[in-house]
């Protein structure tokens, strides 16, 4: 059942992956209004909500574009920071979005930052139980009981699911405040906000799918716990 659940999931991730990719090839073809730059677009955003002390770097990879709350940094990447497209723009204002959240305490934002180490330290938990479960199967058998590794591994995933629902809305409201600002700023155009639009739609698509992911597999092991006990 796992496996089936994982192979869902990794197929779909793959699928939206794919169209995001290309989504942002097509749409890194059409020019915008004034010509700007994604370096430009992001540092005039943050110029016009008074966010002076936030930088714009240029990072490495592909669609690796994120803003750091820790540096206060917006981090594009060399297609974003360079481009002078719609997906170019949709992506800084996107990630400026989150510069503006930050700024303005932006509860979901504030409550995700707050999971972040909780979430690391799960990860750490997890890899550990799968590690015991594993010797306990074959090396050390009753290192640590079934339902109790359940329990943790629940309380892990319960705690995954939490930050993946929690990090929706955030992209959802930074998209918003992209879209809203890139329209009122005269960047895009009726045509090249729909492209933008769309853009940061795909973008959403892969939190919608890890989120949905966390949440299967978070049921299958509660579904295991309670057959266990029964």
């Amino acid at each position: 059942m796992l496996l089936i659940i994982f192979l869902f999931f990794m197929f779909t991730s793959m699928f939206v992956s794919s169209r995001l990719k290309s989504k942002f090839k097509a749409y890194s073809r059409i020019p915008i209004n004034f010509g700007m730059s994604g370096k430009e677009v992001a540092e005039k955003m943050l110029r016009q909500n008074g966010l002076m002390n936030v930088k714009v770097n240029c990072v490495q990879g592909q669609l690796s574009d994120h803003y750091n709350p820790a540096n206060r940094s917006v981090n594009l990447s060399p297609d974003v920071y360079n481009g002078r497209s719609v997906a170019a723009a949709a992506v800084a204002a996107h990630e400026t979005g989150h510069a503006i959240q930050h700024a303005n305490s932006y509860a979901f934002l504030e409550f995700r930052s707050a999971l972040v180490p909780l979430q690391n330290v799960s990860a750490k938990i997890l890899n550990f139980m799968f590690i015991a479960l594993f010797l306990g199967a074959f090396a050390l058998p009753g290192l640590i009981s079934y339902n109790l590794a359940l329990q943790i591994i629940i309380a892990c995933y319960a705690i995954f699911t939490l930050f993946a629902f929690i990090t929706l809305p955030v992209e959802i409201d930074a998209s918003k405040r992209a879209l809203a600002w890139l329209n009122t700023a005269g960047i895009t155009t009726q045509d090249t906000h729909e492209k933008a639009k769309d853009a940061l739609k795909w973008a959403a698509y892969t939190y919608v799918v890890a989120a949905l992911s966390a949440l299967a597999t978070l049921l299958y092991y509660i579904m295991l716990f309670v057959g266990n006990r029964d």
